[in-house]
């Protein structure tokens, strides 16, 4: 027996073996890194841009959120697709702001705005792009007899509200499961405006009794179900790509959580325990969402957004909801707003200015913080990037990949642009322009004047000139709502010209 030989063949035979097992875990590799990563968008309904620690709030607990930013990045000029709820959604969906999206404003003249067919969102890319996408929480842009339903419009799975006013209710009669409707007996009268729109009770444990339930024991608080069918979907879809939009209907009003936590006791007015309250279970399922992508071993294949829809929202909730007539309004109890003015439903800066940030280990370097300036309507064509795939022509959006990442040459908006209820507004660097209904342009320095108290549109002729121009430019005429500085008469001889048939009356359709 030549053992020489011998020795040489079992070393030739386990280089090769090697080799090949080598090969397999290289392949396995490149096939790891080749796979688009998961792509979740959190997006929070009506949270004030200081309501997270990491954004500096001192009374509300958030860690969990606040793990995305400091293992991330958080931006301080994010901006919302507009002040409201409904229109900075189709902006997000559909990549477009709001002087082309289909959705400008929660309704008008009592009819709600559909998303139609033709119309394209970034779950319709996603999908074509192999991804399994799921939408849970609010919608907001169709009712169950419109064309623009989740199912429609790119979401494999819903789960969740589609009008935005049925949201209102946390204890609601119904949701939608894809186009079919969950009940839940437990809630019983709960949904009724006389029951939901007036403060409920807590015991001396801190659980709520919500009014017109009787044994709040059996009742579905519609924030927790909709977070456990999230996870649901997650589990389901680990081993392929995916899209979750996350659309959280916390901490909008009416103010109402199952227990006040760790808040129960404070010395505080009881819809500031609430608020507390809601923005910490809202963080608490952030964590359980991140803790499920850990062990899947999905953590590092896994991108999340998280976001505001809109600006600081506060304000009014104790006359609108609570009738409080007196003590701190909650914006000033835990100081939240925007470092500029503006509040939502209206198109000053701080209407659109959010608490925005993104986390992706691997990819995004812990603990970063940016600048840049971007608002809803990036995140179609940084999804597109993300899944390798080209967005469609005509978008408004920009990728922010190159900011995320740091690497690449991260394109810049020439400005950023709004409208609501006819007013428009433009973020143009440093400056910012408001715009009421045609009237003459207000321009302020945003960063000399964060407050947007010194029009120094006199003293700037050609800028007022050019952002005027700018605004022309970026509106495209809606059939549903007036373009700015058009009366009703007009807007109406308009849709008769352009034989448009009268809207319904669908406002309170669920």
């Amino acid at each position: 027996m030549n053992i020489t030989r011998t020795y040489h063949s079992y070393i030739i035979s386990l280089t090769l073996a090697f080799s090949v097992c080598f090969s397999c875990t290289s392949n396995k590799k490149e096939i790891k890194e080749e796979r688009s990563p998961n792509i979740i968008f959190i997006l929070s309904d009506d949270l004030s841009w200081g309501d997270l620690v990491c954004y500096g709030q001192e009374k509300i607990k958030t860690p969990n959120i606040d793990r995305i930013a400091y293992e991330g990045i958080k931006f301080t000029n994010a901006y919302a697709g507009s002040s409201v709820c409904a229109p900075s959604r189709s902006s997000l969906m559909q990549g477009l702001h709001q002087g082309h999206a289909r959705v400008r404003g929660n309704s008008y003249q009592s009819y709600r705005e559909s998303l139609q067919e033709g119309d394209y969102t970034v779950a319709m890319l996603l999908k074509e792009a192999g991804y399994k996408t799921g939408l849970f929480g609010k919608w907001g842009l169709a009712l169950e007899n419109q064309p623009g339903i989740p199912n429609k419009m790119g979401f494999d799975e819903f789960f969740g509200y589609l009008n935005q006013r049925q949201a209102h209710t946390y204890y609601p009669q119904f949701l939608y499961h894809n186009q079919e409707k969950v009940f839940f007996p437990g809630n019983q009268n709960h949904y009724e405006i006389e029951n939901y729109s007036k403060a409920s009770a807590y015991d001396e444990e801190g659980k709520v009794i919500p009014n017109g339930i009787k044994n709040p024991s059996s009742a579905v608080y519609s924030f927790d179900i909709i977070n456990e069918k999230a996870l649901d979907f997650v589990k389901e879809n680990k081993d392929q790509p995916f899209f979750l939009y996350l659309a959280n209907t916390v901490p909008h009003g009416p103010l109402i959580v199952p227990e006040l936590g760790e808040y129960k006791d404070k010395d505080w007015p009881i819809q500031h325990k609430e608020w507390a309250a809601m923005v910490s279970r809202m963080d608490t399922e952030v964590g359980k969402l991140m803790n499920l992508l850990e062990s899947l071993d999905l953590d590092d294949d896994t991108i999340i957004f998280f976001a505001s829809d809109n600006g600081d929202s506060s304000h009014g909730y104790e006359k609108r909801y609570l009738d409080v007539k007196e003590g701190p309004t909650l914006s000033e109890f835990f100081n939240h707003q925007s470092p500029t003015r503006g509040h939502k439903s209206n198109e000053y800066d701080g209407g659109f200015h959010v608490p925005a940030m993104a986390r992706w280990p691997g990819h995004i370097a812990p603990g970063s913080e940016s600048d840049h300036i971007w608002a809803f309507w990036d995140f179609l064509p940084t999804a597109a990037e993300l899944a390798r795939v080209s967005p469609p022509a005509g978008l408004d959006g920009l990728s922010i990949l190159p900011t995320l990442t740091s690497s690449g040459v991260q394109k810049q908006h020439e400005y950023l642009y709004w409208e609501h209820n006819q007013n428009q507004a433009i973020r143009l660097g440093e400056y910012y322009a408001h715009k009421a209904n045609g009237s003459p342009l207000e321009l302020y320095n945003l960063v000399a004047d964060p407050q947007q108290q010194n029009d120094i549109s006199d003293d700037n002729t050609e800028m007022v000139e050019k952002i005027n121009k700018m605004m022309a430019d970026a509106h495209r005429p809606s059939d549903v709502w007036p373009s700015p500085g058009e009366s009703k008469e007009a807007f109406q001889k308009r849709m008769e010209e352009e034989n448009i048939p009268k809207k319904p009356n669908n406002i309170g359709h669920y």
